[in-house]
């Protein structure tokens, strides 16, 4: 009896670390606004050919072993679960309602991004900002067509959050974090999902079903717009983990800086 309560602790151990990360995920996809999950493609997108060799753009003290066991953990989750999952919506639903979907949950979003300009004095991003949520909830019909984009390309709007505001007031640096679920993050941006949690309309449904249910639609429909991508980034980096790692930072300090 004893040869198998130890045989069945080593079976279970891994979980004591999966459990906590996958409520705490299923936490956030409940209640914060954020990127679909894994975009990968927009995390490594200002990547340059250094930064998969080791070159280390940020701190990174969980990295062994949270933060790989996290990253294997989402990369599971993208291969084997949302990207299947967004084949099948690709095929069953023309892209004509998949992109009015994902421009009404854009536009329902317009507080987050709207509250962080004026907090991080970016006058102008706040004003396009309103003018695009004003054109596309009354002639975009609720925000299902982008009417300012098209009517105005040169409206200036871009994914502002409070992790990009804790930096504009003057936390520049913070430790890197693997969040499962969501994929990329540092310390400083996933405490700043917490505030723009209670700017985001959705966090007010109280049908936990209906908020968890629409929250995991939406990431097969973004995912379905990028089948493909995150397979691409694995190939061409040697290591995938530093290739995300380092592409996140670099991206999220073009945004901080923008």
């Amino acid at each position: 009896m004893p040869g198998k309560e130890r045989g069945r602790s080593r079976r279970s151990g891994p979980w004591r670390l999966f459990l906590p990360a996958i409520i705490l995920g299923l936490i956030f996809a409940l209640g914060c606004p954020s990127s679909p999950l894994f975009a990968a493609e927009a995390a490594v997108e200002e990547e340059d050919e250094e930064d998969d060799t080791g070159r280390v753009t940020v701190s990174d003290p969980l990295e062994h072993p949270f933060n790989r066991d996290m990253y294997v953990l989402n990369d599971f989750l993208v291969l084997y679960v949302l990207e299947p999952a967004a084949r099948l919506e690709k095929i069953l639903i023309p892209s004509e309602l998949r992109t009015s979907f994902r421009h009404v949950l854009r536009n329902l979003r317009f507080p987050v991004r709207f509250v962080n300009s004026l907090l991080q004095a970016k006058w102008d991003k706040a004003g396009d900002e309103f003018a695009a949520f004003f054109l596309n909830t009354t002639v975009g019909f609720l925000g299902m067509a982008d009417v300012a984009s098209a009517a105005f390309p040169g409206l200036r709007r871009s994914p502002e959050d409070m992790g990009q505001t804790f930096a504009v007031w003057g936390w520049e640096e913070s430790a890197y974090l693997t969040l499962p679920f969501f994929g990329p993050s540092t310390l400083r941006d996933t405490l700043g999902k917490i505030p723009d949690a209670l700017l985001d309309p959705l966090f007010f449904v109280r049908n936990l079903s209906f908020s968890f249910g629409l929250r995991a639609v939406e990431a097969v429909n973004d995912t379905s717009f990028r089948i493909g991508d995150y397979a691409a980034i694995q190939r061409a980096a040697l290591d995938p983990y530093i290739a995300i790692r380092n592409g996140y930072i670099q991206n999220r300090n073009k945004l901080i800086s923008e």
